[in-house]
């Protein structure tokens, strides 16, 4: 597993390019730009990113899109599987034109994992050539929403939501983490839905969902899942899963 991120040096394949690498917890991937579209998608792991000076999440199941010329740096707290498709400009026209978190399809994902399988860097027969026409095709039809774990940087908040992080079973209410911070559940959960534009229990959940992401790619059994992230059973935590995702933790393991 490599320390630090190899460098893209020049102008990447045409149309379109792939990296499947693992690295070690503690990774940084210093901030640049590149004049070409990048899919950024975890296999394992969950890799944060600063966006233009905005903080993104990028777990298991959910890819981050970058336009061409997009200013980003990323690190990962822990070990990490990641994959990199690098588009064209030329190819990028009518694909989304801000970073986007992209909910990414199974088509898409098994494309990249055959790639993965055969080792192709960059599709050469006429059949990769199509293969690779369709992963562009997904990640333009792929939904997408600003960011899926938002932050702030809100003196209140801020410290509630890093704290929430790192230990996602946390079982502090609202009014609980309000007292800690010196202020009242009101105010609280008025900045979240400000800040955020989610409220506290939502905000959450989401991030019980990220840390099950990566839980579940891990190979963790699903109650030992559950009770990690705070549940006091594994049905409480599979209908969470399920609420979010629309399956269950064994269909997506």
């Amino acid at each position: 597993m490599p320390d630090r991120p190899p460098r893209i040096q020049g102008d990447p394949p045409n149309p379109v390019s792939f990296r499947t690498e693992n690295y070690r917890a503690g990774t940084v991937f210093p901030k640049k730009s590149q004049p070409w579209g990048e899919l950024n998608y975890a296999l394992i792991g969950v890799c944060e990113f600063d966006i233009q000076g905005v903080r993104y999440l990028s777990p298991p199941h959910y890819a981050i899109w970058l336009p061409p010329d997009t200013m980003h740096g990323a690190h990962n707290q822990h070990d990490l599987r990641y994959v990199t498709v690098y588009v064209e400009r030329g190819l990028c026209a009518d694909l989304p034109d801000k970073p986007s978190m992209l909910s990414i399809s199974p088509l898409l994902k098994a494309i990249l994992a055959d790639f993965a399988a055969r080792d192709i860097t960059m599709p050469e027969t006429a059949e990769d050539l199509r293969l690779a026409q369709v992963l562009v095709d997904q990640i333009r039809l792929a939904p997408g929403c600003d960011n899926y774990l938002p932050f702030s940087d809100d003196p209140l908040l801020g410290p509630v939501l890093s704290a929430l992080q790192a230990d996602p079973g946390d079982r502090h209410s609202l009014s609980e983490w309000a007292r800690r911070m010196g202020t009242t559940e009101r105010t609280l959960s008025r900045r979240c839905q400000d800040d955020l534009g989610l409220s506290f229990n939502e905000w959450r959940q989401r991030s019980k969902l990220v840390a099950a992401l990566s839980l579940i790619e891990a190979g963790e059994p699903v109650q030992r899942i559950a009770s990690r992230l705070g549940y006091s059973n594994a049905s409480a935590f599979i209908a969470m899963f399920r609420r979010l995702t629309g399956t269950s933790p064994t269909q997506i393991r």
